[in-house]
């Protein structure tokens, strides 16, 4: 019987089965020897102990396609980040953070603002033009309205997804609205520092439709910029490849040569200054790095 790890903890994995439902296991001992674990996403086959009791044991994981650290979870088709438009205002350093990292592991991503209510018309066409310039869907709702969830949802169906943002945006609220029965524990802002109580504590696959699935992962409020030189973190901002032909230096840092297509671009508003804003800052952060 094959199925899909949803949920692990304390050396339990719960494997959702189509049509069947989801199973209680213990992987087998061969996985510790080979020093191999099972991860949220996986797919497994499963030997069934106990039908009605619904346990049974991980025989074999098969083959993943790709394998995030963190989150830990296997076999992602897209990601979805959230933030929005209040309490908490939206970081874009901290989202750009994220596509540099998800870009790193060749996974797409979905940016969802949500909270829309605090924005203008202006707001949103601005962040469109920023973001789907760089190869990202960018779309908005407000979760407690259940307003944009339909939208949402199509962009989610027959993928497996892993749902992040940071605490307080209306992460657990989102989910909820997606999966009808499923009420995820969400979590009051903060208003003395305007950020969210982690509600997500672990990982968790939840299905939304008999081949869509989310992965829940807990709140992040940082990202360190690991196995990156910052020579190559013009290479994440793909807006920019277009306009580096008019750069008058090769190996342009884009901040303080002259004669620079980037900065050109950003004057012009062809390359938002939102973006550019956030390329200098996380270059200065990988050149400090490189000092100690």
């Amino acid at each position: 019987m094959q199925g899909k790890i949803t949920k692990g903890i304390a050396g339990f994995y719960y494997v959702h089965v189509p049509n069947k439902g989801i199973y209680e296991c213990k992987a087998k001992g061969i996985f510790r020897l080979e020093k191999m674990k099972p991860l949220v996403g996986d797919d497994v086959r499963i030997e069934v102990l106990d039908e009605i009791e619904k346990k049974g044991n991980i025989e074999v994981i098969m083959p993943r396609k790709n394998q995030l650290i963190r989150p830990a979870v296997a076999n992602v088709d897209q990601a979805l980040v959230i933030f929005s438009f209040a309490s908490p205002e939206p970081n874009y350093n901290l989202l750009d953070r994220f596509l540099i990292m998800m870009q790193q592991e060749k996974i797409e991503t979905l940016i969802c603002f949500n909270k829309e209510d605090f924005a203008t018309q202006a707001d949103k066409e601005k962040l469109t033009d920023a973001y789907e310039k760089c190869g990202n869907k960018v779309l908005f709702c407000n979760a407690l309205e259940q307003n944009g969830m339909d939208e949402l949802k199509a962009q989610l169906l027959g993928k497996t997804t892993t749902v992040a943002g940071p605490s307080g945006v209306g992460k657990s609220t989102i989910v909820n609205c997606l999966q009808t029965g499923v009420d995820m524990e969400t979590g009051a802002v903060s208003e003395k520092i305007k950020r969210g109580k982690h509600t997500t504590r672990h990982s968790e696959l939840i299905a939304i439709d008999k081949n869509s699935y989310i992965v829940d992962t807990p709140g992040f409020s940082s990202l360190a910029m690991f196995h990156l030189q910052k020579e190559e973190l013009g290479n994440y901002y793909p807006e920019f490849e277009q306009y580096e032909k008019f750069c008058k230096f090769q190996g342009c840092s884009h901040q303080k040569e002259p004669v620079c297509g980037i900065k050109e671009a950003v004057e012009h508003g062809d390359i938002s200054k939102i973006r550019y804003d956030n390329y200098v800052l996380l270059y200065q952060e990988l050149a400090d790095i490189k000092k100690y």
